[in-house]
Order: structure tokens, then sequence, then C-alpha cells
């Protein structure tokens, strides 16, 4: 039996349960505790023993794993001691088995098959994935709250009927650590949004920024929050590449081999080329007539006629030849008016405050309702006047 990472027992009263403690000194749920407690009954009941003695008994055996780990490694660094007199290098002592417990950095390494089943899974249901930039490429993102949703699925309980090795999820805590399988095997890794400006010295560029394109970075600590993103590293089976790889192959050879092709075929692709290179002209050509027209069109019926005027936007092939002709657009100077009309609104303002008179009303109608504005009366000038006052006796 694997038993959880404990505490030394030193500092715990005798018959207690010691409580794991995760990275970071974060104490788990009363959920996980309860399930952890019930765990321990049970294993307690398998060996014969009550709940403090099997507690007990899991001590001496930690007490005794940690001295063994101790002498292990007291012979090995005297091994290297001596190893370093004859040669470079001695053996390196291995982590001992209390490190266990304590969070290990992710290494890169053959994938689980598993974790790979469980990849493909997740790839098969709708995460909503997004497009993300990381170390300049484009991957998929999705949110780790779907990913979960989907693990407690239906669709999840028949893959696991199929894959009985798969994780049976009861609670959170089996709910993580079956996810945690991807980046376990580094199939996805947590990611976080970054600015691709941070740390440089010139501005942010004023680039046309797409919506939603996030440029992101890999995080150390793989937590499974559900307001967190991940990033598939993983990109499926590869069958079908390899299958279109091989074919591209055995294409170039074909067209390097055509002096060995049967007469039939030569003259066939021979045809082929001559027809394909006299639409290419008849396109040119088409270009240019359409240009020439447009000159003649602009001086004699202005303001131009335009053959195919959708032929060089980003449309469609079928649109660029729809329709087939239209007059030239022009647009019309917009702003001139409305400079034009405050111009005269203050010329009429200044005329008003000159000869002491309201400006006239303006009127606009539409094709609804009239809306007549009058501009706010003003005062007639009153010229200031000099009065003389009696001198108080």
């Amino acid at each position: 039996m694997q038993s959880p990472p404990m505490p030394p027992p030193g500092g715990l009263p005798p018959g207690a349960i010691p409580i794991p403690v995760g990275p970071g000194g974060q104490m788990p749920s009363p959920q996980q505790i309860a399930a952890m407690q019930q765990q321990i009954a049970a294993e307690a009941q398998k060996h014969g023993m009550t709940v403090p003695e099997f507690v007990e008994h899991i001590k001496a055996q930690r007490m005794a794993q940690l001295q063994a780990a101790q002498r292990a490694q007291q012979q090995q660094q005297q091994q290297g001691g001596q190893g370093q007199q004859g040669g470079p290098q001695g053996p390196r002592p291995g982590p001992p088995p209390g490190a266990q417990g304590q969070p290990q950095p992710i290494r890169p390494g053959p994938p689980n098959p598993l974790a790979i089943t469980l990849a493909n899974f997740l790839k098969s249901q709708p995460l909503k994935p997004r497009t993300c930039i990381i170390n300049g490429e484009r991957k998929d993102m999705f949110r780790v709250k779907r990913a979960l949703r989907a693990l407690q699925s239906p669709a999840y309980a028949k893959l696991r009927a199929k894959n009985p090795g798969l994780p049976e999820i009861t609670d959170r805590a089996s709910l993580e650590n079956t996810f945690k399988l991807l980046p376990m095997s580094m199939l996805a890794l947590r990611v976080s949004k970054v600015d691709p400006h941070e740390g440089h010295d010139h501005p942010p560029k004023k680039g046309k920024r797409v919506k939603g394109l996030w440029t992101v970075k890999i995080e150390q600590q793989q937590d499974a929050g559900d307001d967190m993103y991940y990033v598939w590293l993983y990109e499926g089976s590869q069958i079908m590449r390899k299958v279109y790889g091989a074919l591209a192959l055995v294409l170039i050879f074909t067209v390097v081999l055509y002096p060995l092709w049967p007469l039939v075929l030569r003259q066939g692709v021979y045809y082929l080329s001559w027809g394909f290179l006299m639409l290419l002209g008849l396109f040119f050509l088409m270009a240019i007539f359409r240009v020439i027209l447009f000159c003649v069109t602009y001086f004699v019926v202005p303001p131009g006629l335009w053959l195919y005027p959708n032929l060089w936007e980003d449309v469609s092939f079928l649109d660029s030849f729809r329709p087939v002709w239209a007059w030239h657009e022009t647009t019309k100077p917009k702003k001139k008016k409305k400079a034009s009309k405050s111009v005269n609104a203050e010329s009429a303002a200044q005329l008003a405050g000159q000869t002491g008179h309201p400006p006239p009303a303006e009127a606009t109608t539409t094709a609804t309702t009239t809306q007549i504005q009058t501009a706010p009366q003003q005062r007639s000038y009153v010229a200031p006047r000099v009065e003389e006052l009696a001198d108080d006796e």
C-alpha cells in the first residue's frame, strides 16, 4: 500500500491521524479529509487493527524508511568520495522517499498510453478551443472547466468501460488528478496571457489586433483551476500527415519521370498546358481592355464604366466576375458641407451681435416630422451711463 505523505510523527500526539499538507502549505478540503479518514479506516480493517494502531504502524514504517534512506545516502556519499579519487564523477544519490510528496518538475518523456486516450477523448469534446500564440507558433487553447465538465459526462463513463485503466472519478480530487495526466505526459500545459511587448524599450506597435488571439507563456505550477487555460501540445494522430507526405513524394517522382510517360499521356499534358496558357493570356488581355475602356468612358460618359468591377477585390472566384459592368463610384465631399454650415452659423451670430437683432430661425424638415430650431434671442446693446450721487452730510 502506498500511503499519502505524512509530516514527521514527532509533532503529533499518539493515535492522531496525520493530515498531509499540499504544496505551498495548502490544507486539504473537508471532503478530502473525510475521504482519507475512510481510506485509513478501511486499510486498518484489512490489516485487523484499530485506526490508532494502524496509524502508529504507518509511522514506524515511515521512520524505518527515512533511516534506511539516510544510511543509503551516507554510503553513496562515501562511495562518491572514493570514486572522485579514481575518476571525475561518482554515483549521484537519489532523492529520499520522503521527498515524493513534494512537487516534482515535469520532465519530458514518452507519454502514457492512458493519457493519450484521455487527450483523444477531450479533443473530440466541444471544449470551444481558441487560437493562441506560444513561442511564435499558433496552438489551440481551452479552458479547464470545460475539460472537467467533459470528464464528468456519460461519454467518459463509456470510454472508461472500454478502457478500465482510466481513473475513476468520484470527487473533485480524483477529477483533478485525472486531468493532470495531460501535463504529466506533456500533452497539454497550463498557460497565462502575457504582453508580447513586455520588457521592450520601444512602445507597443499600433498594429491591427486580432480579436481573441492571445500571446501566452507556460506556467511552472500546473494546477487545475476552473478559470485556468491549457494549451494543446498533442497534435493527434500523424498517420494522415504521413500519408499526405508520401503522396506528395509520389507526385513529384511522377513529374520527374515525365520523359518515360507513354506518348498518349505526354500529348495530353502538352495540349492541356497550351490551353492553360491561352486562358492566362485571355485574362491579362481582359485586364488591359477594362482599363482602356474605363479611360475612354471617363471622358465620354463620366464618371466612367468598369468591366468586371470586382475583378481585383478580395472576394471569391465567382464573385470576381459579378456584376459584369458597373459605373465608377465617386465619393461626395461631405466634410466641406459641414464646414460651410458652421461658417454660416458663425457669420450669422456675429451679424446679430453687431446689429442687436436675433438671427433668423432655422428650419429643417424630414419625411415624417418638421423641426424648427430658433436661436436664443440676444438683448439689444445698451450703452453704459454714469450717474452722479449726492454727497452724504
